[in-house]
């Protein structure tokens, strides 16, 4: 299993679970593209699943990573240690 992040804009973002992590989503009309990932985060308290970023494909390599910044507080796996 993976967990997929999408990340829509600075207030939206999705968590699901999938067998594989594809290079490109579909989601509410919106192309999406693997940004990061998939990378297995160090155990904490419990074994994680392989993580995957994903974000608009218009965006910029530079717009992704605001976009990143502006989840971590909110989105536990953007904030684990790999």
């Amino acid at each position: 299993m993976h967990s997929l992040i999408l990340l829509y804009d600075a207030q939206r973002f999705e968590r699901e679970q999938a067998e594989q992590a594809p290079d490109l989503l579909e989601r509410d009309g919106l192309q999406f593209s693997r940004r990061a990932g998939p990378r297995t985060p160090l155990r904490t308290d419990h074994d994680w699943n392989p993580v995957s970023v994903y974000a608009p494909d218009d965006l910029s390599e530079e717009e992704f990573q605001e976009l990143y910044e502006q989840h971590r507080a909110g989105v536990e796996e953007l904030h684990l240690h790999y």
